[in-house]
């Protein structure tokens, strides 16, 4: 084993413990292959899976697994669709059989931190879907909320805006400027320190970089 695949499962297995006592269900996932496969065991033919807008998931490919599966594909983020339907998907997210994200930043004391711009996420996240799956690589460990916080203003904040194509400060000096556009997407802040007691919700842990 390389020293890299060590530290990530030592570190790893310390956030999944750490979860565990904070009543979610957690597993580390050396490679994002078991991670995809792992998730696609729990869609079922017919069923409605959400997706909160996650790059990790994206680069998983699971909305496609999912759809030859024969599941329902409710992501917001789909191209063509019109502003008036993009709020109806994220409505029918919030409700789900199976909703999938990643969080932009995981505690070594087992807590998701995220910012959202809508709240639809971080919503879903809470409570609404029958069951949720979080999808993390080791990238996005970080010792405490506070370090949480400044790396999402400080990395996941700008490359998201980048992502989208959206013209706020930090697409041009690359960290966030606390900006009071009608664009911000900086607008709503999570901290689930405990599972939230009514959610089915598990966190898949994996040793590689995903997502932002």
């Amino acid at each position: 084993m390389a020293v890299e695949e060590w530290h990530d499962a030592a570190i790893g297995g310390r956030v999944v413990e750490a979860l565990k006592k904070n009543g979610f269900e957690a597993i580390y996932l050396p490679r994002r292959e078991e991670a995809a496969t792992f998730v696609l065991g729990f869609v079922a033919p017919g069923m409605s899976v959400g997706f909160g807008g996650s790059a990790t998931i994206k680069e998983l490919g699971i909305a496609e697994q999912a759809r030859v599966k024969g599941a329902v594909i409710l992501d917001h983020g789909q191209p063509g669709l019109s502003p008036e339907e993009r709020q109806d998907v994220r409505r029918r997210e919030l409700v789900c059989d199976l909703f999938l994200s990643s969080t932009n930043a995981i505690t070594l004391d087992g807590a998701l931190v995220n910012v959202d711009g809508n709240g639809n996420r971080v919503a879903a996240l809470a409570f609404g879907p029958k069951k949720v799956i979080v999808v993390a690589g080791v990238n996005k460990i970080c010792n405490d909320v506070a370090v949480a916080l400044e790396r999402i203003r400080a990395y996941a904040a700008p490359m998201n805006n980048k992502r989208l194509g959206l013209a706020n400060p930090c697409v041009t000096t690359g960290v966030c400027m606390n900006c009071n556009g009608k664009g911000r997407i900086c607008c709503i802040y999570s901290v689930l320190a405990k599972r939230p007691m009514s959610t089915d919700f598990t966190v898949v842990l994996v040793g590689e970089s995903l997502g932002y």
